[in-house]
């Protein structure tokens, strides 16, 4: 549901006199005053899906407590202003999907007990991921990271990447100084192959020259190894055999190939989701319904389709007219196909495993990423 917020007190953050507000039904406004600058910042207010989440995380729910605190104290720091800074972190986390994967599969795989590698495993996946978003949002120049100010809009540039610096390093040492090498290498390679993936896309969006193949290359790397290392992480933490270690990577790489395609739905969508109708092609990305309607029409609108999204993607009517374009062909019901096949792939690799609780909750959160409406 959208809102609209009303301002009632304020309170200040650093340089950010930041005010509290209301949410009622209407459209939104938020306003922030700095020091030295006044902005003024629109968007909408939505609530969040947060019974089927919840629904999910009951099972470890004592566990996700737990996490809590030894995360925090993972990002710990003789640094006062570190401090300051990854409590900012910490208390504007998202839904934590990621630590809830991992003790999810480690409960199933050993007959629902965890250890402390376990706990370690997924601190090591936090901080690393925490850090590639600092230094995702001051490449992108994002002033936002989930509806709240980015590290780097806060404390500019060169803190927020020597911030995303210490993560790193938390992480890195997380694993070395308790030998949990394997799980090392797991976080390893994903980092690699997400910078690959980051890089590919850089060279393919030059062009706009990347076919299916080269697509879900780039969102395998990009999106999806990271949760399949989370699910590999789990079933490694617990000494599961190699081959059931293998068996949840891919369960994690379909769930990841399934939430990037769903991602590039909303592109396309009607609902109101956080996220402009079109930004993908304002964007020039290249997502799986667009590259549909490329390969199936004509060359005579395949340039158009490309000069569009080339030249014109800051033209709202125009880029309306691609969405409508892409819809027509049968790039939605292309994509939500794919989606769908991946969807059923992932829930196969789980059948061989026992009924417990925690299989249940894999099953909806697979579910969940299909069904999510933001």
């Amino acid at each position: 549901m959208c809102g609209y917020i009303t301002v009632q007190k304020q309170k200040r953050i650093n340089n950010v006199i930041i005010h509290h507000f209301d949410s009622r039904k209407g459209s939104g406004l938020i306003r922030f005053l700095f020091l030295y600058h006044k902005i003024n910042i629109y968007f909408p207010i939505f609530t969040v899906p947060m019974k089927i989440v919840a629904r999910i995380k009951q099972p470890i729910d004592v566990e996700m407590d737990h996490f809590e605190q030894k995360f925090s104290n993972a990002m710990s720091s003789k640094v006062a202003l570190l401090n300051r800074i990854t409590h900012y972190v910490v208390n504007r986390k998202g839904k934590q999907m990621r630590p809830m994967f991992i003790f999810l599969i480690a409960k199933m795989c050993n007959e629902g007990e965890m250890n402390e590698r376990t706990y370690r495993g997924a601190s090591v996946i936090e901080l690393i991921h925490t850090a590639t978003l600092v230094h995702d949002d001051v490449v992108d120049d994002s002033n936002r990271r989930r509806g709240f100010f980015s590290l780097n809009a806060l404390w500019k540039n060169k803190i927020a990447v020597l911030v995303g610096d210490f993560l790193l390093s938390k992480g890195l040492l997380l694993c070395i100084d308790n030998d949990d090498f394997d799980l090392l290498k797991i976080i390893s390679v994903a980092v690699r192959e997400m910078s690959e993936g980051e890089l590919l896309q850089i060279e393919k969006a030059r062009k706009l020259d990347i076919t299916e193949a080269v697509y879900f290359e780039i969102i395998r790397q990009k999106t999806a190894t990271l949760i399949a290392a989370c699910c590999a992480m789990g079933a490694k933490a617990v000494h599961a055999n190699e081959d059931e270690v293998e068996n949840l990577r891919q369960f994690g790489e379909l769930i990841g190939l399934a939430f990037q395609i769903k991602d590039d739905l909303f592109d396309y969508g009607d609902e109101k989701i956080g996220k402009p109708t079109g930004i993908d092609i304002k964007e020039q990305k290249m997502t799986l319904p667009l590259i549909y309607a490329l390969n199936n029409c004509s060359s005579e609108k395949k340039k158009w389709l490309i000069n569009s999204v080339k030249n014109h993607n800051r033209d709202k009517k125009r880029v309306k007219e691609v969405i409508g374009f892409v819809k027509e062909t049968g790039g939605l019901a292309y994509a939500t196909t794919k989606m769908k096949s991946y969807q059923q792939k992932a829930l196969a690799l789980l059948e061989k495993y026992p009924n417990s609780p925690y299989k249940e909750s894999l099953v909806l959160m697979v579910n969940y990423v299909i069904d999510r409406k933001k």
